[in-house]
Formats: C-alpha cells, structure tokens, sequence
C-alpha cells in the first residue's frame, strides 16, 4: 500500500477513543471518532489486513475502508482462487446517493475478483421500520438496482432479489429466529414493547440474508460491506451462525472447560513442563508449541508452575485480562488433581442429530475418547477439526454456516458540513440529480479553506476537514491516486484555493452524473429482463419506528 497516499483519516495511527458510541441501523448515520468503534465494538482497523489483499481498492488504499470483522478469511480466499462471496443490502426509503455509491462499488471489486456477488433490496426492512407504502418502496428499488447495474454489476453471474420475495431467506429467518430472543434485541438494538413484531421480524430477516450466500452453493467465507451503523446486524449473525451449528469446536487439555484466557495459561504452564523448562519466563505465552505427543504432566504440576507464574503486562485495550484468568486456571486445575494434562480438540454436540453424532464419531481420525456429549480428539489440529465438523453437518442437512466478516467505510461529510442527509437535499447528491443541479452542489459546498485566500496561500487548507476533498478521495479521483495526491497536496501547501479546487470537482461531478445517467438508462432493459418483481401487488400500511 503507497504510503504516499493522502487518506481520509489524515494518515493517523489508531487513535484513543474519545466516548462511548452507539450504532443505530435506523438512526442517523454518523460516527464522532472511528477509534471508538475498535474499542466499544471489537471492530478491528483495515490497515491490520490490508497488506494481505492483492491490489486494494482506492477506497481501502485512501482509509476510507477502516475497519473490519474476519476479512483475513476473504483475503486468503481471493488470493488462492477459492470460492468466497460479497453481499449487501439496500433499504429502498429515498433515491440513491453518492454514499450508496461506496457499497455498490465494494460489492462490484469482489465480484470482479471472483467473489459469488449479492444485491439485495431490504423491502421487508423499510415497510416495517420505517413505514414506506410498497409503491414507494417499488420505485426506489428500482432505482437502487438500475445504478447498481449501471456501475458494472454482472447480473448474469450475481445474484438480486427482493426480501418479500426470496422463500429461502425467509425460511432461513425462521430457523434463526428460534436461536435468538428478545432480551438481546433489547441489548443490541435498544428494541422495547412499543417495537413493533415485523420490525423484529425484519431484524432476523436481515440476519438471514447475511448468511444467504451460504446457503445457495456451500459454507464459504463471505464479506459484508456496510457502514458501520450496520454492524449490529453483523455481529447478530455472528453470534447466530455459531449458534445454529450442530457441533462447538474448542480446544481442552483435561475433562474440565476452560474460556480462552484461562486456555492462554493452562498452553503456557503445559508447554513448559512438556518441555522440561522451568517456565518462569515472561515470554512463555509467546513460545512456540511444543509436540503434544503424551506427556506425564498432571493438572496439580501446570497449577504449581502456574502459581509462580507472572503473565506478562500489556496497555493494549483488546488485550485478555490474564490476571483474573489466573485465579480461575488454578482452581480448575487444582481440582483436576492427578488427572493428565493433554492437549486435544473437543467436539461439543449442540445441536446434532443422533445420526449426525455417530457419524462424527466414525470421521474423527487417529485417538479419540467418546463421551455422552463430546469427543475428544487427539490428533486434529483446530483446523481440521472445524473441517470435519462442517463435513458431517452437511451431510446430515445441517447448514454448516462459517461467521460472515465485514468492511467497514467512513460516513461521507455533508456538502453543507456535519451530516450528510438524505432529508437535506443541498447536503448529498443523488445518483438521479440533474448533472447541473450537481455541479451547482459541489459549487456552494462547503470547504476547509481559510478565511481569505492570503491565509489559505499562508497556511494552507485543511484537505482533512473538506467536504470537497472527501469527494475527489470517495468518488471523483476513481482509481487515480495521482490525482488525491495532487488535490491534497496543492490544498495543504496553500498552492490550491477553494474557489478552483470547487470547480474543477463541479465539472467532474457533473461528467459522472452524465455518464451514470447514460448508463442507468442503458441498464432499463437489462433490469426488465431480470427475474425480480418491482411492481409488488403486497398490501399494508407499514410500520413506525
């Protein structure tokens, strides 16, 4: 990645959050400080991943792609030709805008690198939380899909469809439903008893949709890029894709459960003994494993090493709490007593049918011990065992569902500063804007340029507070990161003035509606072919929120 290139955060390192966020799906789309999000959410910054994606997108290259859930997964994927997928969706309340622009070239980007591409409209979702009619809601779908078309999705080899209309979706909504309840709702969405049902309704919905590509050919890693006010949803299906799978596969090292920071320890306290070491180094969580053949270690030597043991310090805010997983280590392991300590994979039967047990049983390899609701397994490393899992749920006509990963884009700025709303026509731009009435828009935008044009020449702009450059980094640059370069470094120089740098984005924003425009009208008769219905003959009167 060019280190040269201007980003839209300013180039900074992972700040420290500011204050507590919050992130409504429904509520106004803004974020005070991202690095809020690593710290509230677990979101994780894009730049710990992005060396692993062959030749980046110019928006995760400028920052704008911040953050995300699992992405390793789909990078690996991509970089090998393996099967992996893209999917987002669209709540048809308003015309698209340049922000929706950023979502529907992130599902394009992956579908040209290979990636099964999804487009759906989240008609289910704007009739229930927001109350649109279903003539609206057809309108703005077929709105929505034209400019996806006209941006470059291949219908042919993607996939659109319609929440009301896809039975597999909602099939899939039901099963989820049984996994979820309404005391997280309340946690995760701030949901209440005046919430309406189909607004519940529509949440499982969504979840559904998320793992949809799953569900069409086979489990595959599958990105989900969003805003991140979306990330509830995400984190939902997180939780019921995991749920919904018929067998948990954790690591153990005895008869007794550990959580993961309590598994750090008892790793540590077993590698070192294995090895004869007298383990009172700092450094032994960082070890490399030793070979987990048989051992003579019991549960009371790793608690006596443990007890000695002084896990290592760290300011990192993610990081395990490993002084209060000591305390909790050493009383299991006390109790194990003289049991053997022995590192194996566990299988924890979940939701398993009778068959599907037994029939894991007999696809476990090597040593094993069968328990009434686990096997354990002595030869399989995590990986395989994740493996052969989802092989035998398959088989057996479960889902198999591996947790979907997520990107994440920064909120586009305002045109008249703060937010940019899609209530406050002056604000955005709509992707069906006359190419004037754009060009007029960027025109009596607001800047980050001094107060005259001697403080801008003495002290230059702030290229890291403009709406404008915003426009040239998410939208008008397009892949020339000469161009930003440019842009920004002219602006913080002092040798651009706002007045110029205005002009030239009106005229190649309006050269971009002209040709999105061109392209939308070319895609009417490819949208007509397409088997989606947008003239629903549903009936109600929708819901509130």
């Amino acid at each position: 990645m060019d280190e040269d290139t201007p980003r839209t955060d300013g180039g900074t390192e992972r700040a420290e959050p500011t204050e507590d966020v919050a992130l409504d799906p429904w509520g106004s789309a803004s974020v005070g400080d991202y690095a809020d999000l690593f710290e509230e959410f677990g979101i994780e910054a894009f730049d710990d991943v992005a060396g692993d994606v062959t030749d980046p997108h110019y928006l995760m290259r400028r920052g704008v792609i911040f953050g995300h859930r699992e992405y390793d997964a789909v990078a690996e994927a991509m970089a090998n030709d393996e099967p992996f997928a893209a999917l987002s969706g669209f709540m048809p309340t308003g015309d698209p805008h340049i922000g929706h622009k950023l979502v529907f070239d992130e599902i394009i980007w992956h579908q040209e690198r290979g990636g099964d591409a999804f487009g759906l409209i989240a008609d289910l979702e704007a009739h229930s939380a927001r109350g649109m009619s279903w003539d609206d809601i057809d309108e703005h779908a077929r709105n929505y899909l034209l400019s996806l078309l006209a941006l470059g999705f291949d219908a042919e080899e993607g996939e659109i469809y319609r929440q009301s209309d896809n039975r597999d979706v909602q099939d899939l909504g039901f099963e989820l439903g049984s996994k979820a309840n309404f005391s997280e709702f309340e946690a995760i969405y701030g949901f209440d008893g005046e919430t309406n049902i189909s607004h519940m309704q529509s949440v499982v919905t969504q979840t559904a949709d998320i793992l949809y590509p799953q569900l069409v050919d086979e489990p595959k890693p599958t990105v989900i890029p969003v805003g991140p006010d979306q990330d509830p949803h995400v984190r939902l299906t997180r939780d019921l894709a995991t749920r919904v799978r018929y067998f948990k596969v954790t690591e153990a090292f005895a008869s007794f459960e550990l959580d993961d920071d309590e598994r750090q320890l008892v790793r540590a306290a077993y590698d070192a003994l294995a090895a004869g070491g007298a383990g009172d180094d700092d450094d032994a969580i960082d070890d490399g494993e030793v070979d987990d053949a048989e051992t003579d270690v019991r549960c009371g030597d790793a608690a006596e090493w443990l007890a000695d043991y002084e896990p290592p310090e760290t300011d990192a805010d993610d990081a395990p709490d490993l002084a209060a997983a000591k305390s909790t280590a050493l009383d299991k392991l006390r109790a194990g007593g003289k049991e053997p300590l022995r590192p194996r994979v566990r299988f924890f039967d979940r939701n398993a049918t009778e068959e599907a047990f037994e029939a894991l049983i007999e696809a476990v390899d090597g040593e094993k011990r069968v328990f009434e609701g686990h096997v354990d397994a002595f030869d399989l490393t995590r990986g395989e065992a994740e493996s052969v899992a989802r092989e035998v749920e398959i088989d057996h006509d479960g889902f198999g569902f591996r947790q979907p990963s997520s990107i994440y884009h920064r909120f586009m700025t305002g045109l008249t500063g703060g937010k940019m709303s899609s209530s406050v026509p002056a604000s955005h731009i709509s992707l069906l804007d006359d190419p004037e009435d754009g060009y007029d828009k960027v025109r009596s935008a607001t800047t980050g340029g001094r107060d005259t044009a001697e403080e801008q020449r003495e002290l230059g702009g702030e290229a890291d507070e403009c709406p404008v450059y915003e426009l040239y980094a998410y939208l008008l640059a397009g892949d020339d990161d000469e161009l930003t370069k440019t842009v920004y470094s002219e602006c913080v120089n002092g040798e651009r003035l706002c007045g110029g740098c205005k002009e030239q984005a009106a005229e190649l924003m309006r050269e971009f509606l002209e040709d999105h425009q061109e392209k939308r009208a070319e895609a009417e008769e490819l949208l007509d072919d397409l088997d989606i219905d947008l003239d629903s003959d549903r009936r109600g009167t929708g819901g509130e929120h």
